[in-house]
């Protein structure tokens, strides 16, 4: 099913390449890249996000086969468009050594197991988690946002190997987290460019 795309959307891509120079970048990081910076309305995301267009291209068809979407909070969850997310954190509760985001990461990763797209834009908690598990994730969109424990997250991510979409500043938010898995679920799979 094509994505009908307002007028207003058309026109804010246009002013924002007219700013921003993306012609260089292969095709899925180009589409995250500029839906992040669309988001958010800040350029600046162009030379802050981390990347990898082979991890992209495995992560796109996982997500384009049905692989289950794993979100830290509903706010994530709500910005995807056109695909049922997994959230876990009124379920959850906090303890000694771990918060309500972490506890639902573990609840998530027991009812979806390996092989998800996990997108986690508010709570670094929720990406330390995360990578203490064996979760095998199609991705992991890490862009938690915050004075504390947010870049060290995003470090932590881009060192554990895994694929990944992160930063390396402070900034991130639920918005940002979810354009970059919505830039993947709008970009056409090979067969949708054949029509």
């Amino acid at each position: 099913m094509n994505r009908v795309v307002h007028p207003i959307e058309v026109e804010s891509y246009r002013r924002m390449r007219a700013r921003l120079d993306t012609s260089h970048f292969p095709p899925l990081t180009r589409a995250v890249v500029e839906r992040v910076v669309h988001s958010a309305a800040d350029l600046d995301y162009a030379g802050d996000l981390v990347l990898d267009e082979a991890d992209l291209e495995k992560a796109h068809a996982a997500l384009h086969a049905g692989a289950p979407v794993v979100v830290d909070v509903e706010m994530v969850g709500a910005g995807i468009t056109r695909r049922e997310t997994v959230c876990r954190l009124k379920d959850a509760e906090s303890g000694p050594g771990l918060t309500r985001s972490a506890h639902a990461v573990r609840l998530a990763y027991e009812q979806v197991g390996p092989g998800a797209l996990w997108v986690i834009g508010n709570a670094p908690t929720a990406l330390e988690e995360l990578l203490t598990l064996d979760a095998d994730p199609a991705l992991v969109i890490g862009l938690p946002v915050g004075f504390v424990g947010a870049v060290e997250s995003k470090a932590a991510l881009r060192e554990s190997g895994l694929p990944a979409v992160s930063n390396v500043s402070e900034k991130g938010g639920s918005a940002v987290a979810a354009a970059a898995l919505n830039a993947l679920l709008y970009h056409p799979t090979s067969a949708e460019e054949k029509l």
